[in-house]
């Protein structure tokens, strides 16, 4: 017994349990004979869980069954059919869905994953989907808001039932055949995008001005594969607007000479030419940091192509943001530290005391020797030790610290384990107790009970024994008589 359903998407075809739910499999198919599932909404879709359909209101809170129409509005729902109880194993699952009170209307759900459990029991499965797959595969990317609603319309646009095993109601007038009646405009009005309405994104736009959005989009994307790869920190991140890039520079030109030629424009936080790691030339760039970005600008339009030591520079507003500093997930980003430049936070770093100064620069077999500096020792004690016996030491004392913080862990452990079993033994023999004064009261009464039996015996035993010995009395008298009347 199967259904086929045709939505704006894509067509699925729905294998029905008869035997197993037949009350569901009899609404449902009656619903689908009377067109009854025509133009409803997919009006929740929520990924790798449900699609959810059914509700002519489109709200989640309509629907009814198709007993409704034979008997009247108290027959709006029916209850569930909850034996035998079959699983939300299989994608594609179709169910009845519970209204909260244990009953079914016209609403039900399709499962977009496997292995749903806690669906089990709370909504009553009566199908499967056999075919159109892909169909639910489309539907499970589907784009939708935070509530599961479709920012554009899906609809079931039509039901034909290959094989229908129930008779038909005669109160009801049945479609027949593959025809639906056409919708009203009314039944098609959504707030939504619209399953006849196309969306063109560039509709309107001149070349000019699609070329650019592709430009954008294109960037757009190319930056949130950086930030995903991590080279850099957020997508929207900008360059920093005071900050000049300056190349084709002469190698023998230094920050001095840069920041010499610079400075008439405005106050320079930073000048740094762009040297490489290992040897120290320079790579004939530079990067030039002004205190205010109207300084920068007109550093931009006078010294583009300026002849500094013989050769022309070109001067560019710099598109680096590798000095920008990421402060965080959901902080946003700054340029180093209160704005503070590259530069300023190395002189920083280099004004700061330093509490070890080399004894001897000479490279020796495990490192260099390192004293205390007096001049920045309070206490102007030397304590010659090496940089690597430095670390070894650091490290000994935090291992030493950590295994001494396990072991009084461990200590503490096991005092509270131990008072608990004192605890425990002392509820134990308390018990104990509790259980031998028990059945030593059980024990006497049941010796008086004992007793009093034994007495009770005895009682009857002699009772029997003066009962046997007036009957032997009696007959001898009996006997004494009728031998006395024979003489």
């Amino acid at each position: 017994m199967s259904v086929v359903i045709e939505t704006s998407i894509g067509d699925f075809v729905i294998d029905l349990y008869v035997d197993e739910r037949p009350t569901c499999c009899k609404n449902f198919l009656k619903l689908c004979k009377i067109k009854y599932y025509n133009f409803c909404h997919f009006h929740n879709i929520q990924q790798n869980y449900i699609a959810q359909t059914g509700d002519p209101t489109g709200t989640g809170r309509g629907g009814e069954s198709i007993f409704s129409h034979i008997y009247g509005e108290q027959a709006r729902y029916f209850e569930m059919e909850r034996f035998p109880l079959i699983k939300h194993k299989k994608l594609g699952t179709v169910s009845m869905i519970n209204n909260s009170n244990d009953l079914h209307g016209s609403q039900f759900l399709i499962t977009l994953s496997t292995n749903l459990d806690y669906l089990d029991g709370q909504h009553t499965v009566f199908g499967e989907v056999s075919k159109g797959f892909d169909t639910l595969d489309k539907l499970n990317e589907w784009i939708c808001d935070k509530d599961g609603r479709p920012y554009q319309d899906i609809r079931i646009m039509h039901t034909v039932i290959l094989d229908d095993p129930f008779d038909d109601f005669p109160q009801l007038s049945v479609e027949n055949g593959r025809a639906s009646p056409e919708p009203t405009e009314e039944r098609l009005q959504s707030d939504r995008i619209r399953i006849d309405e196309d969306v063109d994104q560039l509709e309107g736009m001149s070349q000019e001005e699609i070329e650019k959005f592709m430009k954008q989009r294109e960037a757009k994307t190319r930056a949130k594969l950086l930030e995903i790869i991590g080279d850099i920190p957020d997508a929207d991140v900008k360059p920093p607007e005071n900050v000049l890039f300056v190349c084709k520079l002469n190698p023998v030109t230094t920050d001095e000479d840069l920041e010499l030629i610079f400075s008439r424009f405005g106050k320079i936080n930073s000048c740094e030419v762009i040297r490489d790691k290992k040897t120290g030339d320079s790579l004939c760039y530079a990067f030039v940091e002004f205190d205010n970005p109207q300084d920068c600008e007109n550093a931009y339009f006078k010294m583009d192509n300026v002849l500094i030591d013989d050769r022309r520079i070109h001067v560019d507003f710099s598109q680096s943001v590798a000095k920008v500093k990421w402060k965080g997930k959901g902080t946003g980003t700054g340029y180093f530290e209160g704005n503070a430049s590259y530069n300023d936070v190395i002189k920083k770093e280099e004004q700061a005391p330093q509490r070890f100064k080399i004894e001897n620069k000479s490279r020796r077999g495990h490192g260099y020797e390192f004293v205390f500096d007096e001049e920045n020792n309070e206490n102007g004690k030397y304590e010659p030790i090496t940089e690597r016996g430095h670390k070894h030491k650091t490290y000994e004392n935090s291992k030493r610290e950590y295994h001494e913080k396990k072991r009084d862990t461990k200590r503490e452990k096991s005092r509270d384990r131990d008072l608990d079993r004192s605890k425990d033994r002392f509820r134990e023999k308390e018990s104990r107790d509790r259980y031998k004064d028990k059945n030593y009261d059980r024990h006497k009464e049941k010796e008086k009970d004992r007793d009093s039996y034994r007495k009770r015996d005895e009682r009857d035993r002699d009772r029997e024994r003066e009962r046997d010995r007036d009957q032997r009395r009696r007959s001898r008298d009996r006997d004494s008589k009728y031998y006395d009347r024979r003489k």
